[in-house]
């Protein structure tokens, strides 16, 4: 026998995408992140192109992502769909070591982070 089919945890009229494990402290992944939330999905795509941040091109990768899942997994609307949800969290730390004067070291972290961008398609009220 097998298991049984794990539900759906998302809603019918929502899709997502993960980014997991991107070379960015979660500090900044998060001021692109906030800069996208809440707007509609050809706006954020715009303002992630036109974006000065380095991470910004990962994230709008994620985020046509997500616009394609929806479309092709979920037949979602397109011109409907808004960033529900874009949120960051913790990955792994590498930890290194650089030299100092008097033979000391200080230690250099290097953080990763988790990027989660959820789509919902909204009907508009006219």
């Amino acid at each position: 026998m097998s298991k049984p089919k794990t539900l759906r945890a998302l809603k019918d009229n929502e899709a997502k995408a993960v980014l997991r494990s991107v070379r960015t402290s979660p500090q900044k992944l998060n001021l692109v992140a906030q800069q996208i939330r809440g707007l509609k999905v050809q706006k954020a795509l715009d303002d992630l192109s036109f974006s000065p941040k380095r991470i910004a091109g990962a994230v709008r990768k994620t985020l046509e992502s997500a616009i394609a899942n929806a479309e092709n997994n979920h037949n979602l609307e397109l011109d409907a769909l808004v960033v529900a949800e874009a949120y960051v969290g913790n990955s792994l730390v590498m930890k290194r070591f650089r030299a100092r004067g008097r033979g000391k070291s200080a230690q250099v972290q290097k953080p990763f982070a988790h990027l989660t961008i959820v789509v919902r398609e909204v009907e508009e009220t006219v």
